[in-house]
């Protein structure tokens, strides 16, 4: 089974807004911090499920964003998802309640040391490093354990 989704990570005062994922029981990212973002809709564009997903999720309308790259997510499981990565820079509107978790903004050096994916120390790094768009694909061994990396076509150490 393979889905198509947006993951933005939107960015403020050398601060990441990241998602505590505490609330779904059968969720793949129960207790991970994540950006925002979400599964696409019918017939919608990256864009357009990175927008209405950012509103949905923290009350923001993102007026400045950048497509990063695409992650393709292998999770051991049978589920493969092709994650559209975005960061954003502008955004207007109030800070909502979001009904997937906590909202908080997170100091970019205090995130490794959040409970988050082996594969997203990968993307924040890259997103540190590079201005270009990447393809980074990881695979789990459905234990939530990172196997293998390859960006851009190439295997990683």
């Amino acid at each position: 089974m393979s889905s198509l989704s947006t993951l933005c990570y939107i960015e403020k005062d050398g601060k990441y807004l990241m998602l505590h994922r505490t609330v779904k029981e059968n969720d793949v990212n129960k207790d991970k911090w994540i950006g925002v973002g979400g599964h696409f809709e019918k017939d919608e564009s990256p864009e357009e499920c990175l927008l209405r997903e950012v509103k949905e999720e923290t009350g923001y309308t993102l007026t400045s964003y950048k497509f990063r790259g695409l992650v393709t997510f292998i999770s051991g499981n049978g589920v493969t998802e092709y994650m559209s990565l975005f960061t954003a820079h502008g955004f207007e509107g109030e800070q909502i309640e979001c009904d997937e978790g906590e909202l908080e903004w997170v100091e970019k050096d205090r995130i490794e040391s959040l409970n988050i994916w082996e594969g997203d120390k990968i993307f924040f790094r890259l997103l540190s490093e590079r201005e270009d768009f990447f393809s980074l694909k990881l695979v789990y061994d459905g234990c939530d354990r990172l196997v293998s990396a390859s960006l851009d076509g190439k295997m990683m150490e």
